[in-house]
């Protein structure tokens, strides 16, 4: 089962999003934060799968509380950022502050429930659209690449930068599995290789990485 906090400002959203992902079946909602404060302390508390997280909320928003839940030394509580709000700013604030997801409010509830899973299996989820949006604006805003991560850069194998391309492009394992002609179990671990080597939490911060040092697909 995959435990869940759900933290938005207003009630009755909360409550259709309880709604929505119990009758799954998979997934719980284990606690119900108003703000940003509860939402730190809850998480902190709970130690929640996955923390469903509203940007605008009054006090502290959802990407300072993001980045406080993201940085707690006791192990990675993963954020998916779920939002009516699309803009620049929020996207890479939320991503900068180290969410695992950013869902918009406006998706599908199928799409919305896929998108738990994905970020409590460590693979993150970026909406489709903002992909797109992410790539061409941190291409324009993209700084000259560290020294230590043309070292790291270095280690990767050939194998391992198509993944990362193919990973900023958003595609999920079986499509990478598919446009290279291998098996998703043989994705799966050139992902997780991957990760280890730059130092990523999960996929979704891996395509952070790409963007920021010039190996993304745009590159």
């Amino acid at each position: 089962m995959i435990r869940v906090l759900v933290a938005d400002d207003q009630a009755i959203v909360r409550a259709g999003f309880t709604v929505i992902v119990e009758a799954a079946g998979d997934i719980e909602v284990v606690g119900e934060a108003k703000d940003g404060y509860e939402a730190v302390e809850l998480a902190l508390k709970l130690r929640p799968d996955v923390v469903c997280m509203d940007i605008r909320m009054p006090g502290r928003d959802g990407i300072e509380a993001t980045r406080l839940i993201s940085a707690d030394p006791d192990g990675h509580i993963p954020v998916l950022v779920v939002t009516t709000f699309d803009l620049d700013d929020y996207v890479f604030g939320a991503l900068e502050a180290g969410a695992a997801g950013f869902l918009l409010k406006g998706a599908d509830e199928g799409t919305l429930v896929d998108a738990i899973r994905s970020v409590a299996a460590g693979e993150g989820t970026l909406d489709q659209k903002i992909t797109r949006r992410v790539l061409s604006e941190f291409a324009g805003r993209r700084s000259a690449p560290e020294r230590t991560a043309g070292t790291v850069a270095e280690t990767l194998t050939s194998r391992e930068r198509d993944i990362l391309r193919l990973l900023s492009e958003g595609l999920s394992n079986q499509e990478m599995a598919q446009r290279l002609f291998i098996e998703p179990s043989t994705v799966k671990y050139h992902v997780a290789g991957l990760l280890a080597k730059i130092g990523a939490r999960d996929r979704l911060q891996a395509v952070v990485w790409a963007f920021r040092h010039g190996l993304d697909a745009a590159a």
